[in-house]
């Protein structure tokens, strides 16, 4: 029995079902793009860890400044302040959209949207929270009550919190309103308004939560013009646009934000899987009239802000600096979309390859336009036997995400996408 299966058998022991890997493979070392078992067995991995990993595995100067962290303070507790806490949130504030300055500190992207929405409740004063379908925020009770892209994650959970409203998210390439994006006049939005006049008035809605590319719910941009109509609208009652920029953040779009794409600044913000490489860190980023609101006390953490991730994240983001990250994040996501493009034209099982920088989805359809999961998975187990980790996403499972740390190489692409290409063609 090799080591790999070993430990699978071993946490099917300790571990609840409820705990879901993709994958049963068990690593044990990773370094850039890649990870290795101990067989000797080595994969691409263009899941970055779930999207976490912007910089790649144990980049040095990551791992440099978690170490020398770890000599000196390992824990606050919110007892007292440090240096090192400090300047994550003033280099994290050098990046985030214009006015966005003020943060709170957390542990993971589920638990910045249960503070953003928290926070918006409390400074607004109104009950109301409205979020679309398809999304994705997080599976804690606050943040599963405005998750909606499986109703797998809300079963049996229910009550959930109330005055919680969701209409349809702008999935241009499946409308649900049956347009076509040169000519729908904005449907969703029509949809919206549709809901403020007979579910809940304007003037209750503390908050309106969006993820300007969308996730988990199968990897779409929300069209600019959207954006902008949206950000319209909430100025117009009085309502606070929070963008969920957990996955989409940290140079994932070639962007520091995706919100960066449309030009439109939200009030409140929530960053997490790629700030740290890895250590638990997130955080809720706002405006600072809407911050100091929040008094002393209203919110709290234990283990947020973290001195450890909080080098971690400094590092992160001097990395994604001084190596232009961005801009060849940019340049090859390009080469991608093109590559991807082509391979579409000549297989219609793929139906569409659409995103920005490093955050690209691949959908998968039958003849007749209708999701294809089977494919979908037929491909993803052809790349992981040949050394290359992706993983899907979409309500019917049907779109691979093409997420690769921001440090891959162009050999390391054209090894990935060589090896996806052959997992296609072999569809026949």
């Amino acid at each position: 029995m090799n080591d790999s299966c070993d430990v699978v058998q071993r946490a099917a022991k300790v571990f609840t079902p409820a705990l879901h890997l993709y994958y049963p493979i068990s690593v044990v070392r990773g370094e850039g793009v890649s990870v290795y078992a101990a067989d000797g067995r080595s994969w691409l991995d263009f899941s970055s860890g779930l999207a976490v990993l912007a910089v790649g595995h144990n980049h040095p100067r990551v791992v440099a400044a978690a170490q020398k962290q770890l000599e000196n303070l390992i824990h606050t507790g919110g007892v007292y302040f440090n240096e090192t806490t400090v300047a994550a949130a003033e280099k994290l504030v050098s990046i985030t959209p214009p006015g966005l300055d003020r943060l709170f500190f957390s542990n993971s992207g589920a638990e910045a949207v249960e503070g953003a929405l928290k926070v918006a409740r409390y400074v607004t004063g109104r009950q109301g929270i409205l979020s679309f379908t398809r999304a994705f925020h997080g599976r804690t009770l606050g943040a599963l009550s405005v998750t909606t892209s499986s109703s797998a994650y809300r079963k049996r959970y229910h009550p959930l919190l109330p005055s919680v409203y969701q209409t349809p998210y702008p999935y241009c390439f499946r409308c649900p309103f049956r347009q076509e994006p040169d000519s729908c006049g904005l449907c969703c939005l029509q949809d919206l308004k549709e809901t403020l006049k007979h579910r809940i008035p304007g003037d209750e809605i503390a908050a309106i939560i969006i993820e300007p590319f969308l996730g988990e719910g199968g990897y779409f941009p929300a069209p600019p013009a959207f954006l902008v109509a949206l950000r319209e609208l909430c100025d117009h009652y009085g309502i606070l646009l929070i963008f969920d920029e957990v996955q989409s953040g940290m140079g994932r779009t070639g962007r520091w934000f995706a919100s960066e794409i449309s030009a439109v600044v939200p009030d409140i913000m929530t960053v997490a899987k790629g700030i740290a490489s890895g250590f638990p860190l997130s955080a809720v980023v706002a405006r600072k009239e809407i911050m100091e609101q929040w008094p002393s006390g209203a919110h709290g953490t234990t283990f947020g802000g973290n001195p450890v991730s909080c080098a971690a994240c400094s590092a992160t983001i001097d990395v994604i600096r001084d190596e232009s990250l961005l801009e060849k994040t940019t340049l090859r996501g390009d080469m991608i979309l093109e590559r991807l493009q082509r391979l579409a034209k000549s297989h219609p099982v793929i139906g569409q390859v659409r995103g920005h920088g490093f955050m690209i989805g691949i959908e998968f359809v039958l003849p007749d336009h209708a999701p294809d999961p089977g494919s979908c998975e037929e491909v993803i187990s052809y790349c992981l036997k040949h050394g290359l980790i992706l993983i899907n996403c979409g309500i019917d499972r049907n779109v691979i995400r093409f997420i690769p740390p921001l440090t891959t190489t162009d050999r390391e692409l054209d090894n990935a996408l060589t090896i996806f290409e052959e997992g296609v063609q072999r569809l026949g």
